[in-house]
């Protein structure tokens, strides 16, 4: 088996959520993989800062939720963000949360509100107000939304201290497919943005590591990977690498070649 990632890889500057730290800018989901030794893994190899987990998807009452996926969830010691999945109303979101809080005892929860089954893209209209809600009710919330700038403002007016814009459809492993409305949103909204659905490559997430983005959620393009556990790693590299990148400040492209060769031995009259 690969050799883990470092531990202690991101410590020197770590994800700060609702004044909490997280050493890893990296969050998996936990469905769809082909078992959960699979997942564990995964999880273990890549070390991320967080794992979600739908409580309709893993609810008491299905015959997936037996209490094996319990005590890996307890086995892998990585904070759970409860999200509220296949929710399509306000109050279906609202209890679902609290159903989370009381199962996983935490009040984190990532706000899905759906208003479209074949794009599963976010109810932008009721999103707002529903974070709203979840918020004055204690949740730290953070909301899986579009990446519209008005609606992420929004979301941040009403006390979101993180959002969740999407690059692509959930699943769809296109990658960015809005480049100009990513870089404006990071250059406009001032709280950790974690891009959430739509990457597919590890380079795609390098890409919005570059550009400033705070972090990346993926469960698609890991779970349905040839090699999982590879891919998971891959996906924590080019995280680290992004982000590195984006600290260390690019070069500004240049309309024409610029010489990178030594001067020394260079006749002087060529060197102006």
């Amino acid at each position: 088996m690969t050799a883990p990632l470092p531990s202690n890889l991101n410590n020197a500057d770590p994800l700060i959520l609702y004044g909490e730290s997280f050493p890893s800018r990296l969050l998996l989901g936990t469905s769809r993989y082909p078992s959960p030794q699979v997942l564990e893994n995964a999880v273990e190899l890549a070390k991320p800062a967080m794992i979600t987990v739908s409580l309709r998807r893993q609810g008491t009452s299905t015959t997936e939720a037996h209490s094996g996926f319990w005590d890996l969830l307890k086995k892998m010691a990585v904070p759970v963000l409860p999200n509220t999945a296949g929710c399509h109303s306000p109050q279906e979101v609202i209890t679902t949360a609290q159903m989370a809080r009381e199962v996983f005892e935490s009040d984190w929860i990532k706000l899905e509100l759906i208003g479209d089954d074949y794009t599963l893209q976010p109810d932008t209209l009721r999103l707002v107000e529903t974070a709203q809600t979840l918020i004055r009710d204690g949740f730290k919330v953070l909301p899986y939304c579009t990446e519209d700038l008005i609606l992420c403002q929004r979301l941040v007016d009403v006390g979101c201290q993180a959002i969740m814009p999407w690059a692509a459809p959930i699943g769809t492993g296109q990658g960015p497919l809005n480049p100009y409305a990513m870089k404006l949103l990071r250059d406009r909204i001032k709280v950790p943005l974690i891009v959430d659905a739509g990457l597919g490559l590890p380079s795609h997430a390098c890409s919005v590591m570059e550009w400033g983005f705070d972090g990346v959620l993926l469960n698609t393009a890991v779970a349905l990977a040839n090699d999982p556990i590879a891919m998971a790693r891959s996906f924590a590299m080019a995280v680290d690498a992004g982000r590195t990148a984006y600290l260390s400040g690019a070069m500004k492209p240049q309309e024409s070649a610029q010489a990178s060769t030594p001067l020394v031995g260079t006749p002087f009259w060529h060197q102006a």
